[in-house]
């Protein structure tokens, strides 16, 4: 007879096994498809050589997706019959772009890995991290092995997905719903380093706020008119392109492009963190690092959850 000590030892030995055969891991497709994520890093860089903010689109696309049902490759799909697309939903509506660049990169895997093994999932983890690479940033070990979501949420994402007119206290719920904390929510909001806005969504801050800088706020203006001009593009710093700390130092000067960004530096909890990420930008690139890795790990399919689809914008 099995003791009750072997036993429980048993259990113990397999539950480790079953919690490490189903966790996300760097090494996922090192023996699967060792190819996978070079060819991925490769068309990043080609899509990011021929226009910068494609890299920012990426990013977008990798938080998006995982703050809806988390990182399961549910912002892909395409509407059908039985679900409405969450491109449809008012945080993404002509405003999430680059899926176009996900089919490149999955058809390019799937060739240098002779079938569909990575998923569309992981490519959005891995593609967010090297276009943040490719625009001067930091890298970090992304964790895969995530499976891909057979259904799509459109109400959801309405309902979770942070909005530009957040002020903090809303914000820090917002992230504190998806497991995160406010270190996680200054941190991955130094995504707005790179990429560019509509100005439909910066209009009533440009015209309306107390907190603005007025210089910044006329030269807004310019290109952003009361009415009209509703997808004209603004950066959130001056260098675009460049994956940098010049976000957080328009914070302290009050030059914040949406009212989420400069409700980050508005006298509450977190403007000790975003002086520190404008003055020390290995700060901000370790914090960024650890807190894509967190937001990553947001509630993924793994093991025989989901499936690898075959098409990114079609369940198998």
């Amino acid at each position: 007879m099995v003791s009750p000590t072997n036993f429980l030892l048993h259990a113990f030995l397999w539950l480790a096994l079953a919690a490490t055969a189903f966790s996300l891991s760097p090494n996922f497709y090192h023996n699967v498809c060792p190819q996978a994520l070079p060819a991925i890093k490769r068309v990043v860089e080609a899509a990011v050589h021929k226009e910068r903010r494609m890299g920012a689109s990426l990013l977008r696309l990798h938080f998006h997706d995982c703050f809806v049902n988390g990182c399961d490759g549910s912002l892909l799909l395409d509407s059908t019959s039985s679900f409405e697309t969450e491109k449809n939903a008012g945080g993404n509506l002509n405003s999430v772009r680059g899926f176009e660049v996900v089919d490149q990169i999955k058809a390019e895997v799937d060739r240098v890995c002779g079938r569909p093994v990575v998923s569309c999932a992981d490519i959005l983890a891995v593609a967010a991290r090297d276009s943040v690479v490719a625009l001067g940033g930091p890298t970090w070990k992304v964790r895969l092995g995530r499976r891909d979501s057979t259904t799509a949420s459109r109400t959801l994402a309405d309902n979770v997905l942070p909005s530009a007119s957040m002020d903090l206290p809303a914000l820090i719920n917002n992230f504190k719903n998806q497991g995160l904390n406010k270190r996680d929510l200054v941190a991955l909001s130094g995504g707005h380093t790179i990429g560019l806005s509509q100005c439909l969504i910066f209009r009533n801050r440009i015209y309306n706020a107390t907190d603005i800088d007025p210089a910044f706020a006329k030269e807004r203006r310019a290109t952003c008119p009361r009415t009209g001009g509703n997808t004209n593009l603004a950066p959130f710093d001056p260098t675009p392109s460049r994956f940098d700390t010049a976000y957080f130092k328009n914070l302290v000067k009050e030059k914040g492009l949406l009212t989420s960004d400069q409700a980050l530096f508005s006298g509450g909890s977190t403007d000790k963190l975003v002086e520190t990420y404008s003055k020390n930008p290995n700060a901000f690139w370790v914090d960024f690092g650890k807190s894509m890795i967190r937001m990553g790990n947001i509630k993924p399919l793994t093991g025989k959850q989901g499936q690898i689809r075959v098409n990114c914008r079609k369940v198998n």
